[in-house]
């Protein structure tokens, strides 16, 4: 059992507060968008030994296939698609034979690694994630009466479908949208919103991203998503290759040990058009709310079926005396999401944990329990035979 140090990103989308305020820290006005802890190269989590020396998590846990991030977003995230295994290989491997460096902005593979993930939310949570219907983006795109979106239903009618959408998507990213368009797009928007003409809260999206990037095409391609908005304590499973951008919210992110990002706009950043329509086009990828399974009235287990991770989350309470025992598994990282807790083998003096500090549970740390008043969250590879809990697809 290894108290951790975690490293974190200023990324501009981030908080200047609610990432301190989880830490206990009190920041420094600077924008925090995200905690990373595992053993990803752009940023390793370290472990602190019984003499208070640290050294890298690989020493003691090797390469963990998952990685657990804290985020906190105060403005939209990039639009971004992240790329099957197949895809992260072969795009690792020619750019690494290309020579570009990992830290280029130009670079797009990271790794050779998928990334499926899961959110948890902490707060409530805003994203807009995966494709709405043929049909619905229709009547989306209907009432806005501009030449750009009556061009855009014009094909969708002729041909709807997912293949269409994403030749939409692609179209609009070679061919470029101008500024003016994307302000014509949103004074329709806030018009239609004003008067309570809002599909499923797109056109309110819509003018919210704009505030952000008002010249942006992601603008126009928000139009085409789903906005889901979690709840504490609930929780969305996205595939690899579902388009997706968070709002606003802090949240857990559990997902594959990687850093693949393929972006569609709402950024400064590269964007790859063939890369992104090739992870698109790998399929109707499944964007899912997670239903939790119960352990003994204390603790909710979500396990989405083909991520390769679980996510436990328990709650500790004076109902539990004798502490609760965390699940067993061969090694697995612990955050303490809420009170004060401690981490104990055998009721030995273990670790004290406040909310945000963090631990890996080695594979021989079974029967480690946590005993005190608040919550925790563990991140695992599920066993072969673990229970996969249920996924509601979000239509």
């Amino acid at each position: 059992m290894f108290l951790l140090r975690n490293g974190v990103k200023h990324y501009d989308w981030g908080s200047p507060s609610a990432i301190p305020q989880f830490l206990g820290d009190s920041g420094d006005d600077r924008p925090v968008a995200e905690m990373w802890i595992g053993t990803h190269p752009l940023s390793p989590s370290s472990v602190v030994d019984a003499t208070g020396a640290e050294k890298p998590l690989t020493d003691v846990a090797g390469n963990l296939s998952f990685m657990v991030k804290l985020l906190a977003a105060d403005r939209p995230l990039s639009l971004q698609v992240h790329p099957s295994r197949s895809l992260a290989e072969i795009g690792y491997a020619r750019e690494q034979e290309a020579g570009v460096p990992l830290d280029a902005p130009e670079r797009v593979y990271k790794d050779a690694n998928h990334k499926p993930e899961m959110v948890y939310a902490l707060s409530t949570f805003d994203s807009l994630i995966g494709f709405r219907p043929s049909a619905e983006i229709l009547r989306v795109l209907g009432p806005l009466d501009t030449p750009l979106t009556q061009r855009l239903a014009d094909q969708l009618r002729d041909d709807p479908g997912f293949a269409t959408i994403v030749g939409l998507i692609e179209q609009l990213l070679e061919e470029g949208v101008s500024a003016q368009q994307v302000h014509e797009i949103v004074e329709k928007c806030r018009s239609l919103s004003a008067v309570d003409f809002d599909i499923k809260r797109a056109y309110q999206t819509a003018v919210e991203v704009a505030e952000h990037h008002p010249d942006d095409v992601g603008v126009v391609i928000s139009l085409m998503l789903n906005r889901m908005t979690l709840q504490p304590g609930e929780a969305a499973y996205l595939e690899t290759g579902v388009i997706h951008a968070h709002l606003k919210g802090l949240c857990l992110e559990v997902m594959a040990n990687s850093d693949n990002v393929l972006r569609a706009g709402l950024t400064n950043k590269h964007i790859d058009t063939a890369g992104l329509v090739a992870c698109l086009e790998s399929g109707m990828a499944r964007v899912a709310r997670v239903t939790p399974d119960f352990i003994a009235y204390d603790t909710e287990v979500f396990s989405p079926s083909g991520g390769g991770f679980t996510l436990a989350v328990t709650q500790i309470s004076a109902a539990a005396p004798d502490g609760v025992e965390l699940v067993r598994s061969d090694g697995s990282v612990l955050i303490c999401t809420g009170g004060d807790v401690r981490v104990a083998l055998d009721g030995g003096a273990g670790f004290a944990l406040r909310r945000g500090e963090s631990l890996y549970l080695a594979p021989e740390d079974r029967g480690a329990r946590v005993y005190g008043l608040g919550e925790v969250a563990q991140v695992y590879v599920p066993p072969s035979r673990s229970l996969r809990s249920r996924l509601v697809d979000v239509v």
